[in-house]
C-alpha cells in the first residue's frame, strides 16, 4: 500500500465527514460504502429506492420518499431562482440522484458527494455546478488525478504525481491553463502534503519548437508566474520534467526540470491519454479525476471504476473537505 493513500485514509478516519453516494443501486458503490463504514473512513449515505438492502452502518435515503423532500424542493427553487422553475419542475429535477446529492451538500446535509460510476462526467459536473457552484474567486472548475507510481519504478518508486486536466477542460486557453496549474499546485500541497513543482507540458522544451500550441503553454507559464508561490516552469516535454538527466540537458537551470510532481497537460486529449497510459502500461495507481474550483467537494468517477477506486475517492474527498474548512 502506498504511503500517500495511507496518509489520506488516516486523515479521513480522524475527520469522519459525511459523504453521499448517489448511485446506490450499483454493486461497486454498495461494496465501497460497506468498506468505508466498516473501516471507519467516513459516514456514508447512499441514494437508492426504499427497501434496498445495504450493509449495516450504511445510511439509505430515497429521494422519492425522503422526509426532507419538501425542504429540498424549496431550496432547489431558491438556488435556481434565475431560471424560474416551477415546483413541479423542481420535483422532477430532484428525481435525479446526482442533483439530489449535490443539493444535500449545498444545504449542509452532507459534506461531499461522489458520482460518475454509472453517469457521465458531463452529467456529474453539471449537477455540481448547478447545485453547489464555483468557489468564490475561482476562475474555472477543472480536474486533477493522483497517480501513484509502483514501488518497483526504477527512479521514482512509490512517488505521487498530480496530472491535470485529465477529465474536464477540453481545450484551455493560456489563461485557463495558468489557472489549472495554480489550482493543481494547491491541491498537491493540501491533499498530498508535497511541495509542488509544476511542469507546463508540451511537445517543445523552452522554445525548441516554434508552434502556436507550444507558444500557448509558454504564455500560460508566464501568466501563472505572476501569482505563483511555488516552482513552475515551461513549456517543457515530459521527459525533461520527469527525468533528472534529460531535464539537466534540455532545461539547464530550471527549478522544475527532472523534479516535477505536478504535470499540467496542454489539453484534455493529452492529459486523458497520458493518464490511461500511466495507469495501464506504467502500472500506476490512478485516483480520480477530482474536481477543483467548486464551493464544496463533489467528485467524478470513471465509469470503469472499481469499488477500491470509490473507496480511495472518499479519502481524497475527505481531505478536500478539510482543506475548504481550513
Amino acid at each position: 500500500m502506498s504511503s500517500p493513500l495511507l496518509a489520506l485514509r488516516a486523515r479521513a478516519k480522524v475527520a469522519q465527514h459525511h459523504i453521499v453516494l448517489p448511485e446506490g443501486e450499483d454493486p461497486r458503490v454498495q461494496e465501497a460504502a460497506w468498506r468505508v463504514v466498516s473501516e471507519g473512513l467516513a459516514r456514508v449515505t447512499v441514494l437508492a429506492p426504499s427497501g434496498t438492502k445495504l450493509p449495516d452502518g450504511v445510511m439509505l435515503e430515497d429521494p422519492a420518499t425522503s422526509p426532507a423532500r419538501d425542504a429540498m424542493i424549496a431550496r432547489f427553487l431558491d438556488v435556481r431562482a434565475k431560471k424560474s422553475p416551477t415546483p413541479e419542475q423542481a420535483a422532477d429535477a430532484l428525481n435525479n440522484p446526482l442533483i439530489w446529492a449535490a443539493l444535500m451538500v449545498r444545504m449542509g446535509r452532507a459534506d461531499g458527494t461522489i458520482g460518475g460510476a454509472i453517469n457521465t462526467t458531463a452529467d456529474t459536473v453539471r449537477a455540481a455546478l448547478q447545485m453547489i457552484g464555483t468557489a468564490q474567486g475561482a476562475p474555472l472548475v477543472s480536474s486533477f488525478s493522483v497517480m501513484i507510481l509502483p514501488k518497483t519504478h526504477p527512479t521514482h518508486p512509490g512517488a505521487p504525481l498530480v496530472y491535470a486536466d485529465c477529465g474536464l477542460v477540453i481545450e484551455p486557453t493560456a489563461r485557463e491553463l495558468a489557472a489549472i496549474a495554480i489550482q493543481s499546485a494547491r491541491s498537491a500541497c493540501t491533499l498530498l502534503n508535497i511541495e509542488p513543482k509544476v511542469a507546463m507540458l508540451s511537445f517543445s522544451t523552452k522554445g525548441s519548437a516554434d508552434h502556436d500550441a507550444a507558444l500557448k503553454v509558454a504564455e500560460a507559464t508566464k501568466i501563472a508566474l505572476r501569482t505563483a508561490d511555488f516552482a513552475i516552469d515551461g513549456e517543457m516535454q515530459f521527459d525533461a520534467a520527469f527525468d533528472v538527466g534529460v531535464g539537466a540537458s534540455k532545461a539547464p537551470g530550471s527549478p522544475v526540470a527532472g523534479h516535477a510532481n505536478v504535470m499540467v497537460f496542454p489539453n484534455l486529449a493529452a492529459g486523458n491519454i497520458a493518464y490511461k497510459i500511466t495507469q495501464r502500461i506504467g502500472g500506476a495507481t490512478a485516483i480520480g479525476p477530482f474536481l477543483q474550483g467548486l464551493a464544496k467537494p463533489a467528485n467524478d468517477l470513471s465509469r470503469g471504476c472499481s469499488a477500491d477506486d470509490i473507496f480511495d475517492a472518499v479519502a481524497v474527498t475527505s481531505a478536500q473537505i478539510d482543506a475548504l474548512e481550513q
